[in-house]
């Protein structure tokens, strides 16, 4: 018998704190909200609970560009009049406001995520909760829908350290964009998003045809779905692509984003999905018994966005919740009825049969694309070996493309152009540490693993 799962989860009261402004659809209050449920349920007893560090801005500019970075580090409600240019630059108003604290709200969310994805490539726990994650539309230079920072790409890069393979799945209603664009170039990450596309719907991306390019080819899957899906279509739809991409592409850890907006009575959302329907894809990952890192996401309806997380917590840690919410301290958010079930949505469900089934032909035929689960060779340099001798020649070997590095095979005669140099970058930084190099294609790279020269 399969020993219980240890469960990490983080959170710290602070990013609950912020406020978006009046008429915001973001809400991190929701995140208070669902702790005192978590709290209200007895489930911290059966987890390890940690608050987590606030993210340097190092770490940050592990995929960011340090000039937004820096930029978000030092804009405040007080002072942003007089940087019109920059807020332009980095997409930064009305969806994506200046508020108290922005940046520590940032530090705080994108932690959790880097610290979870750290105690599971630790062997510490098998399941790592960060419901404060899972931002992911922010891209590399600049802020977007409600989304500052990527806390899941900073995530899969640290998983990456310790796993040849990443699979990330979005069941968020909005595109996963941000995690995708990142990864589009490489098979070390498969992003798989079920998500709202067409009427313009935000981020208006996401179709099927966009399955990833270069080595990225096929690593990309969209599901495209149109408005009011229900339990049924959605839940049989992912179980059977969730199931063949953990078969063909065979991951060493998986990310999944748990955004509630895809839940019936959404704010903002179209779908017709019950808790119990959301929960049933966090169970169905469970059962592939891989290092699982969780994250929250969109969610504007945010006592439905509190029901729905602690659901799935208790699914996570194989407990099934009574349907009347125990006395809480946000116990008024949940009247009259105090119940965790929602009732179903009533939005006429457009997903045909015949439109359903075209879209998992298209996705499994672009799986079977896919001959086997790239390998990669890891190689794990002692600190004994990290002498000058070592150190040297391969910091020659580097070359800087526009703040990212790369390490080069030695056996190669010419240098790479800026096209070829960009579908292998990894971020380095001022960590010490181990160095892990990764040979793929006629690349040596370092695989985001930090070292400081002459630490040795």
């Amino acid at each position: 018998m399969r020993p219980k799962d240890k469960i990490a989860y983080f959170y710290d009261g602070d990013v609950g704190s912020v406020y978006f402004g009046p008429n915001h659809p973001m809400k991190p209050h929701r995140l208070c909200m669902t702790h005192h449920l978590v709290l209200a349920y007895d489930l911290h007893k059966k987890m390890e609970i940690y608050r987590p560090h606030k993210a340097y801005p190092v770490e940050l500019a592990q995929f960011h560009s340090a000039d937004y970075v820096e930029f978000l580090h030092r804009i405040t409600p007080d002072t942003q009049h007089l940087f019109s240019n920059e807020l332009a630059r980095y997409n930064l108003g009305e969806d994506c406001p200046v508020f108290e604290n922005l940046f520590e709200f940032c530090q705080i969310y994108a932690g959790g995520t880097i610290d979870a994805a750290r105690r599971l490539n630790n062997q510490l726990c098998d399941i790592a909760i960060n419901w404060a994650g899972g931002l992911h539309h922010a891209k590399k230079c600049e802020a977007s829908g409600f989304c500052y920072i990527n806390d899941l790409v900073l995530g899969i890069l640290e998983l990456l350290k310790y796993h040849a393979r990443v699979l990330y799945i979005d069941i968020d209603v909005h595109h996963g964009d941000g995690v995708e664009e990142a990864f589009y170039f490489t098979d070390r990450v498969m992003t798989v998003s079920f998500h709202k596309y067409g009427d313009m719907f935000f981020p208006g991306t996401g179709d099927v045809k966009d399955i990833g390019e270069r080595e990225g080819k096929f690593y990309a899957i969209n599901v495209p779905l149109k408005d009011g899906i229900d339990d049924t279509s959605f839940t049989r739809l992912f179980k059977t692509i969730i199931s063949k991409v953990v078969e063909m592409y065979q991951p060493g850890a998986i990310v999944l984003q748990c955004g509630a907006d895809s839940l019936a009575g959404d704010r903002l959302g179209c779908f017709n999905l019950s808790i119990d329907g959301h929960a049933e894809c966090v169970r169905i990952v469970k059962k592939f018994n891989l290092p699982l890192l969780v994250t929250g996401g969109g969610g504007y309806t945010k006592e439905n966005v509190a029901r729905c997380w602690t659901v799935e917590t208790g699914v996570l840690l194989d407990t099934e919740l009574p349907n009347e919410i125990p006395e809480n301290e946000y116990i008024k958010y949940f009247a009259p009825e105090c119940l965790l079930n929602i009732p179903n949505g009533h939005i006429e469900n457009l997903n045909s049969k015949s439109y359903i089934s075209t879209i998992k032909m298209q996705v499994l035929e672009n799986l079977r694309c896919i001959q086997h689960a790239p390998g990669v060779q890891m190689q794990e340099v002692s600190s004994t070996q990290l002498g000058a001798n070592y150190i040297q020649p391969l910091m020659s070997q580097i070359t800087c493309l526009g703040g990212w590095f790369l390490i080069f095979d030695v056996s190669q005669s010419h240098a790479p152009s800026q096209g070829e140099g960009t579908q292998r970058e990894g971020a380095c930084g001022s960590f010490e540490g181990k160095l892990q190099c990764t040979m793929q294609s006629k690349y040596w790279y370092c695989n985001w693993l930090f070292f400081r020269a002459g630490s040795a």
